[in-house]
Formats: structure tokens, sequence, C-alpha cells
């Protein structure tokens, strides 16, 4: 493939990587960072951007990718989120080495950049209040006005801006405001804030700072001070640029690091804000940031998605830019495919029936050799299932008066017992108060051992089950989507309360699995054969009882929903 042809198959961003490298920019490095804010956990939007800038420094030779915490607003900031951040990147397959920094770590030199703004006549001390600083800013059609303290002299604000760093004004007294042009059509360069007094504690400095630098100021130049080549960030800051390029033309800087920007991810049925995620757990709808209904990555993974699939699900998303709806399925999608060939097969009663084999001895006991994987028996191995007299089968596969196209268990029909025998259902045993079908009287064939009839009869319907004596006995939590509508909470006047999914989370706690599960660890992942993929739910399970999550059902069963609404 030639160099144009391998440029051509690239998105947007690598072409401009592959461009800069050809070109000699940046002396032909490749440095790119993943700047999170530690206010939040991350959540799969989050791995998009981690997939693409750790992806490229690993693509390209000598390619480094910083771990950067932007740690500039101490009174949301917290140490519990920066080690989920970095247990997360981890988690997802991606190491930074040695380069793990923080913004507090360039507090004294972003100070002084400060000072050096002051000192050109390009930084003012102002003594607006934030409302009446919103009241001159102008709008898109009409410019800003000038605030009566921009003509402060050099000294004066030096002056006041140490004596903001020495502690003596109150919150929201005074900030440092660049001086750039409040009749630009670029919003953000109407003479921006570039320091603010809070006197709050930080998590990593203490009581050393109470003025803390913006994050526009404090981005573009930490992006500098680590040699940054690629600034990628998402489409929220393209109007932002300008004044990103601006400090750094104005500042004795080693570094200009080039700002790219790319489209966030929009996903389907799902809120990606991390204020809104926030409110999720504050009110309680949810029962934590790892709560498996949520689309943070500790959620994701405590639901048993694997890094494997969120990285692919990224990859086939693309890079884009501009702004679109990907739908849930696809990342659903994306787990099935990942899990098809990874995880072993088993048999798990979800809503248990029981059945009597009327002609089964009642003290015997037989096991069946079942694969792993059916469809490659020879990649997992098999495992020994037993079989007894009691067994209980899911409750769904029985009718007492089946339509025409039910292939399962009713009065007089004959299935076949997944890897064991066919058998007949004869007497159906009810609750004489509730008329509730509680017991089946079946007849066994035993010359069909292993599911196969030897006169060549013909029986359409397969269904699992699970020995009643050896069964294991456990809590199952079937995961749905959070929200009915695909874009929760849009719109005028929209509340994203109104669009919760009341049967995002069934707990059925008499589940009855195959013995084998008993051995399960945290997070080990199975499929229960015609239910879906499940995980050993790390935070719920105890020793003594099993839990697991629904981590994804065999099919999209949304797609027909919303065919039928449609219709």
């Amino acid at each position: 493939m030639s160099t144009n042809e391998q440029k051509e198959s690239l998105d947007f961003v690598r072409t401009i990587v592959a461009n800069d490298l050809e070109s000699k920019k940046h002396n032909g490095k490749v440095r790119t960072r993943f700047p999170p804010e530690p206010n939040g956990y991350l959540h799969i939007g989050h791995a998009k951007s981690i997939v693409l800038n750790f992806g490229i420094a690993a693509e390209n030779q000598d390619g480094k990718c910083n771990l950067r915490f932007d740690d500039t607003n101490p009174v949301k900031e917290d140490v519990e989120y920066t080690d989920s951040i970095k247990e997360d990147v981890r988690w997802l397959g991606y190491d930074w080495e040695d380069r793990q920094f923080f913004a507090s770590d360039y507090f004294e030199k972003l100070y002084q950049f400060a000072e050096e703004l002051i000192r050109q006549g390009k930084a003012y001390v102002c003594d607006l209040s934030a409302e009446e600083t919103r009241k001159t800013r102008g709008t898109m059609t009409e410019p800003g006005q000038n605030s009566p303290y921009r003509d402060r002299g050099v000294e004066e604000n030096l002056d006041l801006f140490q004596r903001m760093r020495a502690g003596e004004f109150a919150d929201g007294a005074r900030v440092l405001r660049a001086k750039i042009d409040m009749a630009a059509a670029n919003i953000s360069l109407r003479d921006p804030t570039i320091y603010r007094i809070r006197k709050v504690d930080h998590h990593r400095t203490g009581d050393s700072w109470c003025i803390y630098p913006m994050y526009d100021f404090a981005h573009c130049l930490s992006d500098s001070i680590e040699g940054i080549t690629h600034s990628i960030c998402t489409l929220e800051f393209q109007n932002n640029r300008p004044l990103y390029d601006w400090f750094l033309a104005q500042l004795p800087v080693e570094s200009h690091p080039q700002q790219i920007e790319f489209a966030r991810l929009n996903l389907s049925y799902t809120m990606l804000s991390k204020r809104k995620l926030m409110q999720l757990v504050e009110e309680k709808v949810v029962s934590g940031w790892d709560d498996p209904r949520m689309p943070t990555l500790s959620g994701l993974r405590r639901r048993g998605y694997t890094p494997e699939a969120i990285r692919n699900f990224c990859e086939r998303i693309g890079v884009a830019k501009r702004d679109s709806l990907v739908d849930v399925a696809l990342l659903e999608h994306s787990i099935r495919d990942d899990l098809n060939w990874k995880v072993p097969r088993v048999m798990g009663v979800l809503r248990p029936l029981k059945v009597v084999i009327d002609n089964y001895p009642e003290d015997q006991v037989e096991h069946f050799e079942a694969p792993n994987l059916p469809d490659d028996p020879q990649k997992m191995g098999s495992r020994q299932v037993p079989f007894s007299r009691e067994l209980y089968i899911e409750r769904t596969d029985f009718m007492e008066d089946p339509p025409k196209k039910f292939f399962r268990l009713g009065p007089g029909r004959e299935v076949r017992l997944r890897w064991a025998y066919l058998i007949t259902c004869e007497r159906v045993v009810k609750d004489p108060e509730s008329g509730e079908v509680i017991e089946l009287g079946c007849r066994y064939d035993p010359a069909t051992k292993g599911g196969n009839a030897p006169d060549g009869r013909r029986v359409k319907g397969t269904i699992h089950w699970v020995s009643a004596a050896h069964a294991l006995a456990a809590e199952v939590r079937l995961y749905d989507r959070l929200f009915l509508t695909e874009k929760p909470g849009v719109g005028k006047d929209a509340d994203w309360h109104a669009d919760l999914n009341p049967d995002s989370l069934q707990v059925l706690a008499d589940c009855q699995l195959e013995a084998s599960l008993d051995q399960a660890q945290p997070g080990q992942k199975y499929q229960f054969e015609r239910q879906g993929y499940f995980a050993l739910d790390p935070v719920a399970s105890s020793p003594t009882r099993k839990v697991f999550n629904r981590t994804v059902a065999l099919r999209d069963s949304w797609a027909k929903i919303a065919k039928k609404a449609k219709k």
C-alpha cells in the first residue's frame, strides 16, 4: 500500500498526525495526553478519548501518551475520582508508565505565566462580580463592554494579583482576566477570566493556594510544559481553540501544541453528562457510580463488559468531525461479539418450575458430558452435568394450553432436555388456592440418552434444566437500559426523570443454576444458555451467596420493540 493510500485509510486525526510526521513538524515526535478532570468517574464517552489518545501514541514509533489530571477546581475534585480514573485506564489496557501528571504540579509555573501577562499589559485584575461580568460580555450579535478596571496599570495589577494569592480578598471579590478584545466575534476571547479566588483546600496542595487557574488557561500551558504535540479534544472546545493559541502565542513557552477537535460520543438511551450522572448517584436513582446500569467504566466492568469489547466498539464507531447519535445496540453487539468465543456455556433456570420424572429411579444420579463451548468443543473442554429424578426447568418453557408454534413443553408434549433425555409431560400439579402451576409430572424415554431418539422421531423443542438436588441457589439481576427514550432529558423543559425505565433492574432471588457455578470467581463470565451473558457480581456476592448480573441479552429485544412502536 502506498503512503497516500495508507493516509486515505486513516481517520482525519490520524491523517493530521501522519502529515506532521512526514513534514517533521514537532521534530518528528508524537506526544498525546488523556486529561480528565478528577470530579467524577469515567464513562464510555471518555473511553473513546482514551482509545484515541493512547492508540495514536502506540501506533507511532516512540509515541507517548501522558495521563494528566486537570485538577484546577478543588470544589468538585477528590482523590476517590483520581484513583478510579487510574483504575479504569489500566483496565482498558493502557499504561502511562512514569508519565502521570497533574495541573497542580504546575501551579507555581502557571502563576508566573499569569504575572508575565500582567507585565505585558495583557491581563488585569477585575472587581466586577460574576453577574456584572456576564452582563457586560455581550451577545453573539452585540460586542461586550470594557470593564471599568481594564485600564489599571501594570504595577497595580501585579500588587492586586499578589494580594489575591496572599488571601487578602474574599471569594468572588476579584478575578484576573486576560486583556484581549471585548468586541471579538468569538465570545471566548472577550477578556476571559484566567484566575479566581477559591479559599478551599486542594486534594493535593492543601491550603497552599487560594487562587486557582481556569481550565482554558491551565490546559494549554500544561500541554506546552509537557511537550504535547497534538492536543486532541472534543468539539465543544472548538470555539476555545483561538484562546488556546492566544495564550501560547503571548507567553515564552517552549512548544506550541496543535489542538484538534473530534466529535464526542453520543449514545442512544444513555446520558453522558457528568453532572447528570452525579444527580443519578446523589438522588439514589442508582446504587452508586459503579451501578451496572450506569455508563461509567466501573459500572460496565461490574456488569461484565470486557475492555476488549469497549476498545472494539470505539474503533468501530470511528473518529468524526460532526456530532451524531450512536445506537447503543452497537455497544451491546460489541460485547456479545467479544464474549461469544470467550466464555463457557452453562445452564441456569431463572424462574424455576419443578419437574418430577415419575419413571426415573428415585436414588439414581447420572452425569452427562456437556461441552463448555458447543460450537468448538475442543477449545474449552467439557464438564459433567448431574441428572436426577427431580429437575427445574424455566417456567416460560411450559404452557398448559400452548399455541401451534410453541415447541416447548405442554400436556402430552415431548421435548428434549439439553444433553440428557426426551421427556413427555403427563400431569400438571396446581396450587389449589391460586391455580398456579407448581409442578409437572413427566415420563422419560431411557432409549433417548444424550437427547437423540433411536427410532428417528423428530422433536423440535430443546430446553435447559438443572438437577434439583445439585442446583446452586443464587440471585440473578437482570439489568436493562436505564432510559426509555433515545435522547433522555433532551428538548425544551425536558426532564430526564420522566424518561427513566422502571424495569431497568429486575431482581430474581430464587434462581437455580448449574452446580459448577459454585466455583465462579468475582467478575467471571458465562453464557447462560438461551438466557444471555452473565457475570458474577464482585460487589454484591459473598462466600455464601452468589449474585450474577446479566451483562447483555443474547439478542437485541429493543429492536423489536422499536419496530412495533413505529407500526
